[in-house]
């Protein structure tokens, strides 16, 4: 892909130095041209004057003596003739020359160039003819005839464009090795990353099959390669990550039928427990309800923790993907209220009326965050806490806010509670530590927000923030 790159970029420059130099050129030649016919031009004009007044005088040594002088001096010739054609002065110039007669028939006719010729090239002829007539208006008493040498004049034009070629030559040598330098800072990388994406892709299982997925990207080989291998690689970790995801759902399911079978078998064992053992035989019942409530848990995190499309996460088309937030809100709050009461804690709502904007989960997920939630603040918060939950909806967003004034935790641990089976420092006994990172997976597998921070001047505040069904 250098390769080709690299020649995009010349050919660009080539383009453009082309483009470029091309106009100068062509404006030099026609600069030097012109300037050398204007200048023989005017030296025309004043060999007529002279001409005009050999004519009329009959003294032609002064126009003689010019003449010589010019052509010693530029290595141009002259040639004068009168108005019948006869000569009166000539320096050289073949007045046998077709070109010649031409010219001098068209200057007595006053019909001579008044513009000067199309630029001068290199290879062009050594010489080049102007003619005037002498006299002016209806009065032609002869012509003046100039054959100007254009040798020095066409070693400027071939001196410049050569200086044109070599700066353009060496500004397209000075892009190309930019442009050397560019590949090469844009590419390095890109085979880098190539060569790392299909060193990952191959210590990776074999993903499913990729030829029912057609290609969704172009360009040279090199980016197809490394989309194709990104797209394995996707592939790969999805498959990955979703048989993780299903390997801790089927163990936790695994294990809780023995688990269950377990906790009943301690339960009707309990009638036969002596006394002096019972107390370690409630320890051993309590451990059961505990791993069972783990294992709960951890079932119920694989599915919040499972993205939308990938096995356990695949919802349902049939069942409803949203509902009424404060209608869930109030029915958590009152289902909840007798818990803060006998744990001697207060719990309130604040529920705008007439709130009927829907979010963009289902009645279950919602259920489960607040659940969560309003446990947390049952348990934890302390006897004599106040929990307050509110709900605001605006065009976009339903933000649940729980937050009480209990005790709290340690500002290094706000971090560390969606952690899995992480407790804070004040943590009643109890609890598998699960609880929130479940909400916070919930949250965001409907992309939402899930946000921990300390309430002022001491407590916990919880904020929720789940999109609004859109029309």
């Amino acid at each position: 892909m250098r390769r080709r790159l690299l020649l995009i970029l010349l050919l660009f420059a080539a383009v453009a130095s082309l483009g470029f130099s091309w106009p100068l050129g062509a404006s030099t030649l026609t600069a030097r041209t012109q300037q050398l016919w204007f200048d023989r031009y005017v030296d025309a004009e004043w060999f007529g004057d002279l001409a005009q007044e050999a004519i009329v005088t009959g003294n032609r040594a002064t126009l003689l003596d010019e003449a010589q002088r010019y052509r010693e001096l530029y290595s141009d010739k002259v040639l004068v003739v009168d108005a019948g054609g006869a000569e009166i002065t000539n320096t050289g110039v073949d007045a046998e020359h077709s070109a010649v007669t031409t010219l001098l028939t068209a200057a007595r006719g006053n019909r001579h160039a008044v513009q000067p010729p199309p630029r001068l090239r290199p290879w062009d002829p050594d010489t080049m003819l102007i003619a005037r007539p002498v006299g002016t208006g209806m009065r032609i008493s002869g012509a003046v005839l100039l054959e100007v040498s254009t040798v020095r004049a066409k070693r400027d034009i071939t001196d410049r464009i050569a200086l044109i070629t070599a700066g353009s030559w060496t500004a397209l040598a000075l892009f190309a090795g930019l442009a050397l330098l560019l590949s090469r800072w844009v590419l390095n990388p890109l085979a880098r990353l190539s060569n790392s994406v299909a060193g990952l892709t191959a210590t990776l299982p074999e993903p499913r099959a990729l030829d029912d997925v057609p290609p969704r990207y172009g360009g040279p080989p090199e980016v197809r390669e490394l989309a194709h291998s990104v797209e394995v690689m996707v592939r790969a970790v999805g498959d990955a990550a979703d048989a993780q995801r299903r390997l801790v759902a089927d163990t936790a399911h695994a294990i809780r039928n023995p688990l269950t079978a377990l906790a009943v078998r301690l339960e009707s064992l309990g009638r036969v427990i002596p006394e002096q053992g019972q107390q370690s035989f409630a320890r051993a019942g309590a451990q059961v309800e505990r791993l069972k409530a783990i294992l709960d848990g951890l079932l119920k995190l694989a599915v919040a923790e499972a993205p939308v499309g990938f096995g356990a996460g695949q919802l349902d088309a049939e069942w409803p993907n949203h509902c009424a937030a404060a209608r869930v809100v109030l029915d958590r709050v009152d289902t909840w209220r007798p818990a803060f009461t006998d744990a001697e804690m207060t719990v309130a709502v604040d529920v705008p009326v007439n709130v009927a904007d829907e979010i963009a989960a289902e009645e279950g997920v919602l259920v489960q965050i607040l659940d969560v939630l309003l446990s947390n603040a049952s348990r934890y918060a302390g006897a004599g806490a106040h929990t307050e939950v509110r709900l605001s909806v605006d065009q976009r967003w339903a933000t649940i806010s729980v937050y009480d004034n209990g005790i709290g935790v340690e500002p290094a641990e706000l971090g560390k509670l969606t952690t899995r089976f992480f407790r804070g420092a004040t943590a009643a006994a109890g609890g598998t530590g699960l609880g929130l990172p479940i909400a916070a997976a919930l949250t965001q597998q409907h992309l939402g927000e899930f946000i921990v921070s300390a309430a002022y001047p001491h407590g916990l505040h919880v904020t929720v923030r789940l999109p609004v069904l859109q029309p």
